[in-house]
């Protein structure tokens, strides 16, 4: 595996104290790894915008790791969006991941001066230059409010073309769907390094669930092995720790330019797939 490939772990803002305690423990233990950067989620409409920038700069100086703030421009105006550039710019943020974001409950179509990820990486550059590394989505088995796979790709061959500089994709258990994705993009002239993101399989409850909602498809033959292990925890983390060890094995040696794990703010699940894999860290 090459060195040039780059791994990075996400997590989300906390509510609580004891929550914000957790994560800087699980970011700690991930830290050891000697990973690229850490990204941290921003909520519906930016619900979490200060937990989401208060720990992006506690990760930044105290965990001693690059970290890339979420930002999304649902509901938020321009000055708004100018403030927190400026704020981690000011910080000595590099790297922002630049979303369209979710709308919250009961918002309708109000979605502030700027209405897609395309026009969010536009002003970004707009108003900073050069200075931060944006990272836009992907989405290989396609956005779940896209109107057909077409205009999905062609949405995210806009955002790439406003000047973003890499891409992380939703997550995924079908390596082939990524493939077909870079294909499809680098026919249209998009070359910028899309890295796959990976989601752990600890619980399959709660997965299933999540991946109804944000539209990644959990093969047949996956949920059928998983419902078959019923309440035997155990099993489900052995099982989903092998598939997506396979699954990151063949991504790597299909050229893959690294892996982001969604880590759930917990360490051991990631790391299990880390280990398998011997990633040269």
């Amino acid at each position: 595996m090459s060195q040039d490939r780059r791994y990075s772990f996400e997590f989300f803002p906390t509510k609580t104290d004891a929550g914000h305690e957790k994560l800087l423990a699980t970011a700690r233990q991930l830290a050891s790894h000697n990973p690229d950067f850490f990204s941290c989620t921003y909520g519906a409409g930016g619900s979490t915008r200060d937990r989401t920038l208060n720990t992006v700069l506690q990760l930044e100086s105290e965990v001693k790791i690059p970290s890339a703030p979420h930002l999304s421009c649902v509901g938020d105006s321009k000055d708004d969006l100018r403030g927190l550039l400026n704020q981690y710019k000011d910080a000595g943020i590099k790297r922002i991941v630049a979303l369209r974001g979710d709308l919250p409950s009961g918002m309708g179509m109000a979605s502030g001066e700027l209405r897609h990820a395309n026009d969010l990486v536009s002003f970004i550059r707009e108003e900073t230059g050069s200075h931060f590394h944006i990272e836009v989505a992907a989405y290989p088995e396609m956005h779940p409010q896209a109107r057909n796979f077409e205009d999905d790709i062609q949405h995210f061959v806009r955002k790439a073309n406003a000047g973003a500089d890499s891409a992380i994709t939703q997550y995924f258990f079908n390596a082939d769907s990524y493939f077909y994705f870079v294909d499809r993009v680098r026919a249209m002239g998009v070359n910028i390094p899309i890295v796959p993101g990976i989601m752990p399989i600890t619980n399959y409850s709660k997965l299933a669930r999540f991946s109804d909602a944000c539209g990644a498809e959990i093969p047949r033959w996956i949920r059928k092995q998983l419902e078959a292990y019923g309440d035997d925890s155990q099993s489900i983390q052995a099982f989903g720790e092998q598939v997506v060890t396979e699954m990151c094995e063949r991504l790597l040696q299909g050229g893959a330019p690294g892996l982001h794990f969604y880590t759930l703010n917990l360490a051991e699940p990631s790391l299990a797939v880390w280990n398998n894999l011997k990633l040269p860290r």
